[in-house]
């Protein structure tokens, strides 16, 4: 008998409080293609009063050179700063060996800006389009990210990533004192925001479908609980109140319902709840630990980790038979599964020689192929595009978030300028 859900509904104050003085992650590119391509993105005019607070035309080089796909052209090269398609000079560009170059024109708006931007194909002496985008005052970096997404997938054919977001646990000693931050940043670490603070642990942010809710584990009443929280108005929600495990939450694709592991029944099991009726629906039954459940794309069915073979490995549920198969069985020991976009590629944690790195395995294949090598990997989240993903690391010790895209070929650090980071979460598409 499911048993009345305790609920909490806090309504926070100051919601997502900008901590705009607190250290930000720096991102460290270690690894690219061997031939990105050569763009160039000129300086963009500015037609309003003073000087802008963001460098735009900056953020998008920073964003494209981040992919490891392009090399953007320092401005010091630049023989000139066109402002308009029609201003550029093919001949000087091919000079640099510059296959693309991005002009623009920002101009003041009543309650904000307004980016106007060309993209020339150098040697094809063209303009490939002219597009505009606007935002608020204080949107200064989401125009030029959008502005980087459009010039990404136009060159690419891959819709950009660089306007979404992602969670993380920060995790500080200060006076002899642990705390635990849910924080909220650009995906290029910027503009990092406290969600929540904590005096216990806080660990598996997850984003809703939309990016307006995340859900999470924390141990404030005691043991682990699963809360839902609103990004925009800070109303949470205590989902589970069980005793033993209450772990792993993950949204269903559509949003209504959440996958979980609970514990209450004995050993720990993945269970299913309606998130409109509050209903629980035990999915698995056997006497291994069955853990780290997360969706397929098409909300069909689940992976999840469980040792009922003998060591850790991953494992497929249909939701419709009750059918589980085993997926990997290369390797001692996979776990923590996240399913690509696509639904075509299997992320997960491998040991490989005793250590614990990030691998792929395809999942019609079964061929895996380990993406790093650094140590103690855990807690692979992989962008909407499928082009990259994140997960912790370490650094000495110092936990860190890194990023390496899913062929290997680029990848690039996150490490914090203060305290350990670890639990990324890499948001959907936020519109």
């Amino acid at each position: 008998m499911i048993k009345k859900l305790l609920k909490t509904v806090v309504v926070v104050v100051a919601v997502a409080l900008s901590v705009g003085a607190r250290a930000q992650l720096v991102v460290d590119i270690t690894s690219g293609i061997d031939d990105p391509t050569p763009i160039a993105i000129s300086p963009f005019s500015w037609s309003g009063n003073g000087v802008l607070p963001e460098d735009v035309s900056g953020i998008i080089s920073a964003d494209l050179r981040r992919s490891g796909l392009f090399k953007p052209v320092p401005k010091e090269d630049m023989l000139s700063f066109p402002k308009s398609a029609e201003e550029v000079v093919y001949r000087d560009w091919r000079v640099l060996g510059t296959e693309y170059v991005v002009t623009g024109r920002i101009e003041p708006q009543a309650a904000g800006y307004l980016l106007s931007f060309d993209l020339v194909n150098i040697f094809g002496q063209h303009k490939m389009f002219t597009k505009q985008v606007s935002g608020g005052s204080r949107q200064l970096r989401d125009i030029a990210h959008r502005a980087a997404d459009e010039i990404y997938q136009a060159i690419t054919g891959i819709r950009g990533a660089f306007s979404t977001e992602m969670l993380y646990v920060e995790e500080d000693r200060r006076g002899g004192q642990r705390s635990y931050s849910l924080m909220r940043a650009d995906i290029d670490g910027a503009r990092p925001k406290l969600i929540r603070r904590f005096s216990q642990p806080v660990m598996s942010p997850a984003w809703s479908p939309d990016g307006q809710d995340v859900a999470y584990v924390s141990f404030e009443t005691g043991r682990p609980a699963i809360f839902r929280e609103n990004l925009a108005t800070g109303a949470r929600k205590q989902l589970t109140n069980f005793k033993g495990l209450n772990s792993s939450p993950t949204w269903s694709p559509d949003g209504t319902k959440m996958a979980m592991v609970l514990s209450k029944d004995g050993n720990p099991e993945i269970y299913v709840m309606d998130l409109r009726t509050g209903k629980f629906t035990r999915l698995t039954r056997h006497f291994a630990i069955d853990t780290e459940p997360n969706w397929m794309p098409d909300g069909k069915s689940l992976v999840f980790t469980s040792d009922r073979g003998g060591k850790p490995q991953i494992y497929e549920l249909t939701l419709a038979t009750g059918q589980v198969d085993r997926l990997t069985f290369d390797g001692d020991y996979n776990a923590r599964p996240r399913i690509s976009p696509d639904g075509k590629t299997l992320v997960m944690v491998h040991r490989s020689r005793g250590v614990f790195t990030i691998a792929t395995m395809d999942i019609k294949t079964g061929r895996i192929r380990v993406l790093t090598q650094t140590r103690l990997d855990e807690s692979p989240s992989i962008a909407p595009n499928g082009a990259m993903l994140m997960y912790a690391t370490k650094q000495g010790d110092k936990g860190i978030l890194a990023a390496v895209s899913l062929d290997a070929g680029v990848k690039y650090k996150l490490p914090s300028k203060r305290g350990s980071v670890r639990e990324p979460a890499w948001s959907p598409y936020i519109e």
